[in-house]
């Protein structure tokens, strides 16, 4: 877990870096920042829990940890939609970047997807308001990450892969 949190980690360093909104890219840099420190505090707790043995103590503070992860990395996805709706510039030609911006990119589409079919199929109130109990949510990044099987979460690989793990690789 605590090593998927550094990939999350690596996302949203990639995806800082290529907002176009500052204040959205700082956003995303601290999100990924705080993600950062809480998994490898994470990693910190699960290897002195192994070398330790069972304690109360010890499995109530790697849940904790765990969890405060969980909501690290869903604040890391939340600021990556927000930079991805302000806008992403061109990627480098680094394939963990490529790989990044089409994740983002097949995001968007869904996005945009949704948005069209709720216009154009909305039951609206009085006032020209959507009622809530038929709209259905919007497609969130965690959303897409979790629709996928976990073989099948890779973003189709870059041409000329490199040896080792890609940013997506990992299960998020």
């Amino acid at each position: 877990i605590a090593s998927d949190g550094q990939a999350v980690v690596k996302f949203g360093h990639i995806l800082a870096k290529q907002c176009l909104d500052q204040r959205c890219s700082l956003e995303l840099l601290r999100a990924s920042e705080h993600t950062h420190t809480i998994s490898s505090q994470l990693g910190i707790v699960a290897r002195v829990k192994a070398v330790t043995g069972e304690s109360k103590a010890s499995s109530e503070l790697l849940l904790s940890n765990t969890q405060n992860l969980v909501r690290a990395v869903q604040h890391v996805l939340r600021a990556a939609e927000a930079a991805c709706v302000k806008g992403l510039g061109q990627p480098s030609p680094d394939p963990e970047e490529e790989e990044v911006a089409a994740f983002c990119l097949q995001w968007r589409k869904n996005l945009s997807c949704h948005r069209a079919k709720e216009a154009l199929n909305s039951k609206r109130d009085e006032l020209g308001l959507r009622k809530t109990q038929e709209a259905k949510a919007e497609p969130t990044l965690m959303a897409l990450v979790q629709e996928q099987p976990p073989q099948t979460r890779n973003i189709p690989k870059h041409p000329n892969p490199r040896k080792g793990h890609t940013v997506m690789d990992r299960h998020l």
